[in-house]
């Protein structure tokens, strides 16, 4: 008998849990003669990191893009069991190329397939109705507020938070409704290279139980400016071209996607700032932190746009990037 969330799990075969992600969910791996499938665990967040990340696997298997499926559903045991996509992550694979180019090309080419995915109105997992929400404002709002409300309160005084988040706030309102592409794009919404399997030399997709309805620029702005790994700035500027040519937008001008691009750059590295010292306050997770000086390079790299003059000057007057970029005061 095996000890799962707190519940007991009577089985077989061996398990063995293996590393999570930054969510509440647990892994275990179970060996059956010469197959493994996954154990997926969860109490908090239970609807969003089981049922509906059944559903999206769903939806993208149905859609011929590789991702777990449904082996058999615990859900009211607090439990799914999924098809075993492996240990070899795209990141495991390409950090140690010095061409990265081509292989990037293919997981551009994965993205553009998914972005063709039509969604439907809403999908079924159990007696459970699930539709994927919107993109809003509301959203794009409520995640960079992770910047101010984990990130700065260590740093700053909470009057000075205050005001600086206020002033902000207000200059990210009007950055965000410059986005040019509405709503209407299967978006991932953390498509990054350790979310993406290398399985029977075939890309897979992990970790979609957050997708949404979104800006078709925000998972390209994901993967080009990954937190994780340091592409040269050729290489983020040919993929974005690469993909420009290549996608539903091909038609557009560059720089119409360029803009939609660094903003929500901006928009996910502020969130993620936020996240990863949560994550290190809260949940005990430290192994993020490393991450946030590249994370802070990408948001001053992307402040160049002259779309974002004002929120360049708003920046550099009320932070100071240079000491925000240390980790030893957190």
């Amino acid at each position: 008998m095996v000890l799962v969330n707190g519940k007991i799990l009577k089985m077989m075969y061996k398990l063995k849990k293996i590393s999570g992600d930054a969510s509440h969910r647990e892994f275990y791996r179970i060996k059956k003669k010469n197959k493994t499938s996954i154990i997926v665990s969860a109490k908090k967040e239970k609807f969003k990191n089981l049922a509906v990340y059944a559903v999206i696997n769903n939806v993208l298997n149905s859609n011929k893009i590789n991702a777990p499926k449904l082996l058999s559903n615990h859900y009211k045991n607090d439990m799914i069991e999924i098809s075993d996509l492996g240990e070899k992550s795209f990141y495991d694979v390409v950090i140690s190329k010095k061409n990265k180019l081509n292989s990037y090309k293919s997981l551009i080419k994965l993205l553009i397939k998914i972005q063709k995915i039509k969604v439907k109105k809403y999908y079924k997992f159990e007696k459970l109705k699930i539709k994927l929400p919107k993109y809003t404002l509301s959203n794009l709002h409520k995640e960079s507020d992770l910047f101010f409300d984990w990130y700065l309160k260590y740093f700053l005084k909470s009057k000075k938070i205050s005001k600086i988040k206020k002033i902000l706030r207000s200059e990210l309102n009007k950055v965000f409704k410059k986005l040019n592409y509405k709503n209407s794009t299967f978006v991932h919404r953390d498509f990054h290279i350790s979310n993406i399997m290398i399985h029977k030399n075939k890309l897979g997709v992990i970790d979609s139980q957050d997708a949404i309805i979104g800006n078709p620029l925000y998972d390209v702005s994901s993967i080009i400016d990954d937190v994780r790994i340091k592409l040269p700035s050729k290489l983020q500027n040919q993929l974005l071209d690469f993909y420009h040519k290549n996608s539903k937008l091909k038609n557009d001008q560059i720089q119409k996607l360029k803009n939609d691009f660094d903003i929500l750059s901006i928009q996910r590295n502020l969130k993620i700032l936020g996240i990863f010292v949560r994550l290190y306050k809260r949940d005990n997770k430290d192994n993020y932190l490393k991450f946030l000086p590249y994370t802070w390079t990408l948001i001053e790299k992307r402040l160049q746009n002259p779309v974002l003059k004002n929120l360049k000057l708003l920046f550099y007057k009320h932070l100071s990037i240079k000491k925000l970029k240390k980790l030893n005061k957190i």
